[in-house]
């Protein structure tokens, strides 16, 4: 199937001479698009400004950001979820400033990619529902507040916004810090994100977690690929668990790699499995 639908139909707009008489239209054509464009991601070429309006320093020192990650971390403990805190921000911030910087993106855009990473779960202090949505939204008055330029504002939004898998449809790239940011959150699985202490009432993202010992997410420019390495300890959970749990996340991260112009592979304990 087509990634573009075409449609026909017929648009009208009132002709210069109308005023305020609706009745009298101007057909402009039978051509309607619906469905993806022909406009494409920015690429790693210099942009008209290469240098960040706002820093991630300046970010994480903001009293409200760390109230609001604390808060988050703690509503999701109560729910049963893995880590979401200032570990998890911290790493997911720094490998996607990492993934771009190794494909030679320029420094603004570095930079918005670990805010971004830093604010992405922020929207879980108000609910884990639509907590993309509304962490872009929490975002856009704290950055503003902190006097981030608009147009790197609509960056980072677009980036948190575009993150989560949590309303039944996969978040979908829209910008390279978009992809940055989805590939450094689903890299994540790590046993250290486990906060049940009582291994026999794991559920399977515990078990899944747990079973992690090692991850890391290497980008090799050259060959244009994104490997996900895991190791996992298959005595607590089998691959195919991995699988049954994490497909929606290597969907994400297949499409975020494309968007860099990668092809995205996964390795479980050194055996190429994606």
């Amino acid at each position: 199937m087509s990634d573009r639908v075409e449609s026909t139909g017929t648009a009208f707009t009132p002709s210069a001479n109308s005023d305020n008489d609706d009745s009298v239209l101007e057909q402009l054509g039978t051509d309607l698009r619906i469905g993806k464009t022909e406009d494409a991601a920015e690429t790693a070429a210099a942009l008209p400004r290469t240098e960040p309006s706002l820093t991630l320093d300046v970010v994480r020192a903001d009293p409200e950001v760390q109230a609001y990650i604390r808060q988050a971390n703690k509503n999701l403990g109560v729910l049963g979820f893995t880590e979401h805190g200032f570990r998890h921000v911290n790493l997911v911030a720094n490998i996607a400033r990492n993934v771009l910087r190794l494909l030679d993106y320029d420094a603004r855009q570095q930079e918005l990619a670990a805010i971004a990473g830093y604010l992405h779960d922020i929207g879980n202090v108000i609910s884990r529902h639509g907590h993309a949505s509304t962490g872009a939204l929490l975002a856009h008055s704290i950055l503003n507040r902190l006097g981030m330029a608009p147009e790197d504002v609509a960056i980072v939004l677009g980036a948190i916004g575009s993150h989560g898998d949590d309303g039944a449809r996969l978040g979908e790239p829209v910008h390279p810090v978009s992809a940055a940011l989805i590939l450094a959150d689903k890299s994540d699985v790590h046993r250290s994100r486990v906060r049940n202490t009582d291994p026999s009432t794991f559920d399977q993202h515990d078990r899944v977690n747990y079973a992690a010992t090692s991850s890391f997410l290497r980008v090799a420019p050259e060959a244009k690929t994104i490997t996900l390495e895991l190791t996992i300890d298959t005595s607590i959970a089998p691959v195919m668990q991995y699988f049954e749990i994490f497909l929606p996340r290597m969907l994400m991260s297949r499409h975020a790699a494309e968007l860099l112009g990668c092809e995205f592979h996964i390795t479980i304990n050194e055996v190429v499995v994606l």
